[in-house]
């Protein structure tokens, strides 16, 4: 599984499962509770019986107490549809640990957790405004077949995340999850505001490189924007840095506020870190995996 993947990681997710809170409304039959009614094990509630309803969802015991015909009406299992918009721009190649290694194995660990509880997903990388669509992944035989193919993804170019995602066309509620550095200045709140319209349940996982977070290096660089190739020559004292982390840490807190503001969870993570790490303990204390 190369370096996305690793097998001995691979099997402990066996212990996981994703977290969702919307009730779905539509879908193929598969693990999560819809509020449509239907047939399977779960009771829901009861209601008076019509002409016409099976006989065999007759509550007799009812019956006998009210001497009213009553049927039992269960809580049907739908599949969740899961959209996970992966940032394959060229910023995401940056990094002595590159942020793309790290995004590629957060989708990943996403697409084998939907596909264990039975559920759709769809990976759709974006760079450049563009949406590229993969073929929805079922069932867990998909899953190498998938990997193969998120082994070949390339990044390069620019982000232009709003125009992206409003390429996706999105029925009935779900669940979103965008994975990017979210360094673009714009476009991050329509494409936020466009997905909870869609009334999707929305994910925000930011992946920053160490050396982005925890930069302490003093002296003269040549900065290139890795997206659209310009370069400016700065100079890094004790005050510009500190000034940079200022500027860093005020993103995040831009970032965190959109995140109130529309419902999303955001978190957060550094490409360096431990996969296991980031997984079971910051993703799972976010409320991301039960």
């Amino acid at each position: 599984m190369s370096e996305i993947f690793d097998t001995t990681f691979f099997s402990k997710l066996n212990a996981l499962k994703l977290a969702m809170h919307i009730r779905l409304e539509q879908g193929q039959s598969g693990g999560r509770k819809s509020s449509a009614k239907g047939s399977s094990v779960e009771f829901s509630d009861f209601r008076e019986y019509l002409p016409g309803d099976d006989i065999r969802r007759i509550d007799w015991n009812v019956y006998g107490r009210l001497d009213k015909l009553y049927v039992k009406q269960f809580m049907e299992e739908k599949e969740a549809r899961y959209h996970i918009f992966l940032d394959t721009s060229a910023s995401m190649r940056y990094g002595e640990s590159p942020k793309s290694i790290m995004a590629l194995r957060l989708a990943a660990v996403f697409v084998w957790l939907v596909l264990k509880n039975l559920d759709r997903v769809e990976v759709l990388t974006f760079r450049d405004g563009r949406l590229g669509k993969t073929a929805p992944v079922v069932g867990r035989g998909s899953f190498e077949r998938f990997l193969t193919n998120l082994e070949q993804v390339s990044f390069d170019g620019e982000t232009r995340m709003n125009e992206a995602v409003r390429r996706c066309s999105l029925n009935g509620k779900g669940i979103c999850i965008l994975i990017s550095d979210f360094l673009e200045e714009d476009g991050l709140e329509e494409a936020v505001r466009y997905l909870a319209y869609k009334r999707q349940e929305i994910y925000l996982i930011q992946v920053l490189a160490r050396e982005e977070v925890d930069f302490d290096e003093e002296g003269t660089y040549e900065l290139l924007d890795m997206e659209t190739n310009g370069a400016v020559r700065v100079t890094m004292n004790r005050q510009s840095i500190r000034m940079y982390r200022e500027t860093l840490k005020k993103h995040s807190l831009r970032l965190m506020r959109l995140a109130k503001r529309y419902g999303c969870v955001y978190q957060q993570i550094v490409s360096d870190e431990d996969l296991e790490k980031v997984v079971f303990e910051i993703l799972k204390g976010k409320g991301l995996f039960g």
